[in-house]
């Protein structure tokens, strides 16, 4: 997935120092301290995840929530994630990002919204479970400011002050945002939606990440619901909203796009917005198909996104790019989706999304030495020898037998490297059934 799209089979690929180092043809191998046998496997870039709500695993398949829409199920949920504190919000964290490891996933941002007063320091929290995993992690400060008394979604306890929101939203980039290259942790700014946040938040944040030089995430067009939304309360569409408060740049990367009509998604395309395609929320939500086909060709950048645990409860990313596949061959036609076309979401898109094109994403010199082993054995390949691509969305389904981030394996022969796994799954089973019986912190 470098820039020539490069496929090269019996190759190799070199990592010093957490960097690529080179990439090359059988025979041509450097030495090296360790290497690692790939016979019978795909090596690709690491995958990367654009949209997610880590915390939300607490509440995973949650029953009241089946058949509910996305207004519905977000008014059930709100009273429960009322109980998200600093130890759940690590220990999900720690374990949502070691389930994405497990899928082949190398790089994941979070999009952190719920605040309740009283709960500490939470992406904080988030963030030290991403070091403590090994994982590169793009968190966003999230908001909400705009409660059911003032004719939004969520109770009043879970948002917050608009000057609060800011203020928190700058030390969180001048605590923890790394410009370097390659950086393991950098933070964007993310006002959750239309309907969770004011204008005047979206204009403010917007001027912030300038003023910063951080990026912008927010929910946008996610489903008809969305649309009559901004149409009822703007007076417009989501786009004509987005431009009005000074968010249609290159700066912006969404979440679900789903309902752009023909005009809009010439004008995010114009506007260098990029999108995360959440393809099993949205099919789980019957949000509907997002156009991705016409995002690509209107030059929006297409990552994917897993989303929360709680609409899309298996956070694969593996599964997302096989469901971006199918997805785009049931809308726009066999031809239009391809297993090359969802590997380009899944890593080169995800990094324009975050905006780290040509330094993740990609198996190239000089990029993060970020890459993921798939198997193509056993019976569920027999056959597909023509095509090893195709074969690893096609076929499977398939884990990856190694994921590696910054050189280092955060998946080892199939399972998590780190020793703390079944601690960290003990101590999550007993959070998330305190928050699903409704237990205040």
């Amino acid at each position: 997935m470098d820039a020539a799209r490069r496929e090269i089979r019996g190759g190799w690929v070199a990592v010093t120092g957490g960097f690529v180092s080179g990439v090359g043809a059988p025979g041509t191998e450097p030495a090296a301290l360790r290497t690692v046998d790939a016979s019978g496997c795909l090596v690709t870039p690491g995958l990367v995840n654009t949209h997610h709500h880590l915390y939300q695993n607490l509440t995973r398949a949650y029953p009241p929530m089946t058949g509910a829409s996305l207004f519905g199920w977000l008014q059930a949920l709100y009273p429960l994630w009322r109980a998200l504190d600093e130890e759940s919000a690590h220990v999900s964290a720690w374990v949502g990002l070691a389930e994405l490891a497990l899928s082949g996933c190398t790089t994941s941002t979070d999009h952190l919204y719920v605040h309740p007063a009283g709960a500490g320091d939470l992406l904080t929290a988030e963030i030290l479970a991403a070091q403590d995993l090994g994982v590169r992690f793009h968190p966003t400060r999230g908001s909400m400011s705009l409660s059911q008394k003032d004719g939004g979604l969520p109770p009043d306890d879970v948002v917050q002050d608009h000057d609060e929101i800011l203020a928190a939203s700058k030390e969180a980039v001048e605590r923890h945002h790394d410009r370097s290259h390659g950086a393991m942790v950098r933070v964007a700014l993310a006002p959750c939606s239309p309907f969770s946040v004011t204008k005047r938040l979206m204009a403010d944040s917007a001027a912030l990440a300038e003023s910063l030089d951080v990026r912008l995430h927010t929910h946008f067009a996610e489903n008809a619901e969305d649309d009559d939304f901004s149409i009822a309360t703007f007076g417009c569409r989501p786009t004509e909203y987005l431009e009005d408060v000074g968010w249609c740049t290159p700066r912006t990367w969404v979440a679900h796009c789903v309902m752009p009509d023909a005009d809009e998604i010439v004008r995010l395309g114009r506007g260098g917005v990029c999108a995360a395609h959440c393809p099993s929320s949205n099919m789980i939500l019957s949000s509907g198909i997002a156009p991705v086909t016409a995002l690509r060709a209107a030059g929006v950048q297409v990552g994917l996104g897993v989303d929360g645990s709680s609409s899309a409860d298996s956070a694969s990313l593996w599964l997302e790019a096989r469901q971006a596949m199918l997805l785009a061959k049931l809308r726009d036609g066999a031809a239009a989706g391809t297993a090359r076309m969802a590997l380009e979401l899944a890593t080169r898109g995800g990094a324009a999304c975050l905006g780290r094109a040509g330094e993740i994403g990609e198996l190239s010199t000089g990029a993060v030495g970020d890459l993921a082993v798939w198997p193509l054995e056993g019976p569920a390949f027999a056959g597909a020898i023509a095509d090893p691509v195709e074969a690893w969305l096609r076929c499977g389904p398939v884990a990856p037998r190694h994921t590696v981030v910054h050189g280092r394996f955060v998946v080892e022969d199939g399972a998590v490297a780190s020793p703390r796994l079944g601690e960290m799954l003990a101590r999550h089973r007993a959070l998330a059934a305190r928050m699903q019986a409704g237990s205040a912190r």
